[in-house]
């Protein structure tokens, strides 16, 4: 039998063309692909509306940049893309200082201080703290922790230095540990960082090594011998000093002496001279004599007078000085007449 195809287009007779077949339409499948992210925004914005809250755990709900805490447990609601959440532990934490945790590590520039009594020591500490205000913690500071860790290390070689070395290693750790303790707590409350420091307790203390030891011993070494140094020059200056203030005196002294007696020698000459230009006015004659035979009695005691006789030979000394005092008393008689 055979198949005529025609047979499905009434009317259509065998030797008219077939109509092709038409193409389906791709509309709906574009609509499923816009369908697809639209459904994937939505759960994601559902998954985002809610949170779930542990009981050891702190919720900070940030609406337009305002925090809010949630302390309730259990599942929570909260508005996609407005508010967000931040999660903080309850629990209490800790963090080491002076060792590396997990290992026996030391770590030198947190350990090692120096005691009362200029001793070297090793001391390593465990720090415990926990949030007590989660909005604190998260806003008030951009790291409370490692603020924390400052203050703790602070006031740990604050106090050390007030104990000796035994206190430290036997007998006073549990009064170190309080003494601590109760000045770091201080210091949070001043700072309001949202953290309570629950505990810090001294984990080993024990002396340094041996190279610690002596290097510190060579700087002790050298303090006292610029102490010793410093010791002696302040000595030295207290011996000295009223040695070269006794001198000093009997300087200023011996110039105050040497003035007077210069200005008073001055004086004196003036009043002669005063004396002698009076007299002068008077004499002018005999007052000029005096004076040559005053200046031959100071000039010729130092002078010798030699004569030679040419035919003889002989040498004459004739003494001058007494020739000079005899005329000079001739001429004080004469005037005197």
């Amino acid at each position: 039998m055979e198949y005529n195809d025609n047979s499905y287009y009434p009317g259509a007779d065998a030797g008219d063309e077939q109509p092709k077949p038409r193409k389906p339409k791709r509309r709906g499948m574009w609509k499923l692909l816009w369908l697809i992210p639209v459904v994937l925004l939505a759960a994601g914005l559902a998954m985002d509306s809610f949170y779930t809250l542990k009981e050891d755990q702190y919720a900070v709900l940030t609406t337009f940049g305002k925090p809010a805490t949630v302390s309730a447990s259990g599942l929570q609601m909260k508005i996609p893309l407005v508010q967000r959440v931040q999660l903080v532990s309850k629990s209490i934490q800790g963090f080491p200082l002076g060792y590396r945790a997990g290992s026996d590590e030391s770590v030198d520039e947190e350990s090692l201080m120096i005691t009362y009594d200029y001793n070297f020591v090793n001391v390593d500490f465990y720090v415990e703290y926990r949030v007590t205000d989660p909005v604190k913690y998260l806003y008030n500071s951009s790291d409370p922790v490692g603020i924390l860790k400052m203050l703790c290390q602070s006031y740990i070689r604050d106090t050390i230095g007030l104990y000796n070395v035994d206190s430290v290693i036997t007998t006073g750790k549990s009064e170190i540990q309080s003494e601590i303790k109760q000045k770091v707590m201080n210091r949070l409350e001043q700072e309001d960082l949202g953290i309570q420091l629950t505990n810090l307790t001294i984990q080993d203390a024990e002396p340094p090594t041996l190279e610690v030891q002596q290097a510190f011993t060579a700087v002790e070494t050298a303090k006292q011998s610029a102490d010793t140094a410093v010791n002696n020059a302040k000595k030295y200056a207290n011996e000295v000093t009223p040695a070269a203030s006794a001198d000093a005196d009997q300087i200023i002294k011996q110039a105050e002496a040497y003035r007077e007696s210069k200005i008073n020698e001055a004086e004196g000459q003036a009043a002669r001279f005063t004396e002698l230009f009076a007299e002068y006015q008077n004499y002018p004659l005999i007052t000029k004599q005096r004076l040559f035979y005053e200046a031959m009695e100071e000039i010729l005691p130092e002078v010798k007078l030699y004569i030679v006789d040419e035919q003889t030979g002989v040498q004459t000394a004739l003494p001058l000085e007494q020739f000079a005092t005899v005329n000079a008393g001739t001429a004080e008689g004469g005037a005197s007449n």
